[in-house]
């Protein structure tokens, strides 16, 4: 079993990706494999609705979301990690996910019931509300979302300020520990013989007609 780690931030190596190390050290404990993809600091450009990807469920534009998309393929569960600009995920990230769930999520099988979480870290305030964002990505999916002791978020300005947050990288700790009992629990059920639920999507229902 592997969990993709999504590192958000236009930092490869900043206090997103030490949060998000914490919880992979907790997943490689418990026999689970990890691995890391970071967008990049180039600019990502935004959803443009052209329906492109309707065919071939990948992107028309081809940078790091479709990059993304192949491993995310093969993983079995995921955490996705932001900083928080202006009380919300960063721009950058915002864009790739819109395009990632909306170009691959509509095949049934890139992350149809694959356990996800969501993690932000910010200098001061506003990590509740880049969550709640991030999660309605997970729910429109039909992803189990794994939470932790705390909300999933961890607290530093300067690169490595992150890891003096102790109860911070605790929750990180116990969210790698909760997404691998859930991996388990799942591989566990499918070998007893339980079938993942059917999904019905003939319904599309528009407010305006």
């Amino acid at each position: 079993m592997k969990v993709l780690l999504v590192n958000g931030s236009p930092h490869r190596v900043g206090n997103t990706y030490l949060a998000l190390r914490k919880a992979a050290d907790a997943l490689e404990e418990q026999g689970i494999e990890t691995e890391f993809f970071w967008i990049g600091a180039k600019p990502i450009g935004g959803c443009m609705a052209c329906g492109g990807c309707a065919a071939t469920h990948r992107c028309v534009m081809e940078d790091a979301v479709n990059t993304c998309a192949a491993r995310a393929a093969q993983a079995d569960g995921f955490l996705f990690g932001t900083p928080v600009y202006y009380a919300g995920p960063a721009g950058n990230f915002c864009s790739f996910m819109d395009r990632l769930f909306y170009s691959c999520g509509g095949d049934g099988s890139t992350f149809y019931f694959k356990p996800a979480a969501a993690v932000a870290v910010a200098r001061r305030a506003g990590c509740t509300a880049a969550l709640d964002r991030v999660n309605k990505y997970f729910g429109c999916a039909q992803m189990p979302i794994v939470s932790s002791s705390y909300w999933d978020m961890a607290f530093g300005r300067t690169s490595g300020e992150v890891e003096q947050d102790g109860e911070g990288m605790q929750t990180m700790t116990n969210l790698g520990r909760n997404m691998a009992w859930l991996l388990k629990c799942i591989q566990a059920g499918r070998s007893s013989g339980v079938a993942l639920p059917e999904c019905a999507r003939s319904q599309r229902t528009n407010f305006i007609r």
